[in-house]
């Protein structure tokens, strides 16, 4: 494929824009050496609401929120408690279908999108529950019916739903959110095509983990045409690692920096405990690093070690500011529209972030781009719609 001449992917945002999300770390991630558990670094509330609060105040416009069967916060206790500690900053909350009942899930997010404001985009995760290992077609029928009943609840007067797991017909007035033309967005990952089918017929971001330009735009490309089978158009989301210095040599000295204490066994242990660690989605991101040379590069500046540490996202770009910025506008010109980034630690690596890259970049907000906050208060049950 011959990407010298690219041509963006029909997406729902043709403007260039690009929402810059940074990631915390709720699960136990954050470290200053690859392969370690940071004691220093506990995902502790009072830390992982530092992360938020440090985010929001250097300009990031979202932050993820994940989701682990790991010590660590869980994802709405944490959001619904770092609400009213925040005012601008969106969460991106990780929700796995299947784990809560789905009217009391829609119910859940509803309270939380009103704490918030609108401040709230989900991450729809399909992995396996933990300590199950579940067929494949299951977890994608119950995803899609999870995903509709959401939906339902959040832009009908009753959530009327007969599936092959799932059967409701219940008012919806005690779930209506905040956003509006559609409630919350639904970003949502995966490689196998169950997964794609999924997303293409009912979320908003296709996410993505770094692989080579071509291979990605591959998966643009299907993407977008199984969205348009469905009548729908979607956009595109990335999430990778960053490391960002004045000089290309700083920067990969701190990618060597991060690596110095790194032992494989200890490593693969931390890996193996990610739901997703036997995903496809994780067999391609070593697919990549195969590809690499000795440090780890592939595409001059994409390194793929962190992948030695963690299932799911394991690659990172590494570079000048100038190289970064060159290849973030390059995902934008594929179709990317929105970032999450994440380093290593995670505070010292945002703020490296913030004044090398970040003014640069056309941020913007997702949810106010495509209409969900509107700027009067949304007349709701929980606002000032007539009770009944």
């Amino acid at each position: 494929m011959n990407l010298s001449n690219i041509k963006t992917v029909p997406i729902r945002t043709p403007q260039r824009i690009a929402e810059i999300a940074w990631f915390d770390d709720i699960i136990g991630g954050d470290t200053a050496f690859l392969g370690e558990l940071d004691p220093d670094r506990r995902s502790t509330f009072a830390h992982c609401l530092d992360i938020i609060q440090e985010a929001e105040r250097l300009g990031f416009s979202n932050i993820l929120l994940p989701t682990a069967y790991t010590v660590g916060q869980d994802v709405l206790t944490f959001a619904a408690g770092a609400a009213t500690h925040t005012s601008k900053i969106t969460l991106l909350a990780a929700i796995r279908t299947g784990e809560v009942h789905p009217p009391m899930l829609a119910r859940a997010l509803a309270s939380l999108d009103h704490m918030l404001e609108g401040r709230l985009i989900l991450n729809i995760i399909n992995s396996d529950l933990p300590g199950t290992r579940e067929n494949p077609e299951l977890r994608y029928q119950r995803c899609a019916e999870v995903i509709e009943i959401l939906q339902q609840a959040w832009t009908r007067e009753r959530i009327q739903f007969k599936g092959q797991l799932y059967e409701f017909d219940l008012p919806t007035d005690p779930v209506k959110p905040y956003q509006q033309n559609g409630g919350p967005l639904l970003y949502f990952g995966g490689t196998s095509p169950g997964s794609r089918a999924v997303c293409a017929k009912y979320c908003d971001v296709f996410l993505m983990w770094p692989e080579s330009e071509e291979s990605m735009y591959a998966t643009m490309q299907d993407m977008s045409a199984r969205a348009a089978a469905e009548g729908r158009s979607i956009d595109f989301g990335l999430r990778i690692h960053v490391i960002v210095r004045e000089t290309a040599e700083e920067a990969r000295a701190y990618a060597r920096h991060l690596m110095s204490k790194f032992d494989e066994k200890r490593a693969l242990e931390i890996r193996s405990r990610g739901e997703d660690s036997r995903s496809l989605g994780v067999l391609r991101q070593d697919e990549l690093r195969a590809t690499s040379d000795e440090e780890g590069y592939v595409e001059d500046i994409l390194w793929t070690h962190i992948g030695k540490v963690f299932s799911g996202c394991g690659g990172g770009l590494v570079g000048s500011p100038d190289q970064i910025l060159a290849k973030l506008n390059r995902y934008m010109d594929m179709g990317f529209r929105s970032f999450i980034f994440s380093g290593f630690p995670l505070l010292g690596e945002a703020r490296h972030f913030a004044e090398l890259v970040l003014p640069h970049l056309p941020n913007e907000s997702m949810p106010r781009l495509q209409n969900r906050i509107l700027a009067e208060v949304p007349v709701t049950p929980l606002t000032n719609a007539v009770l009944v």
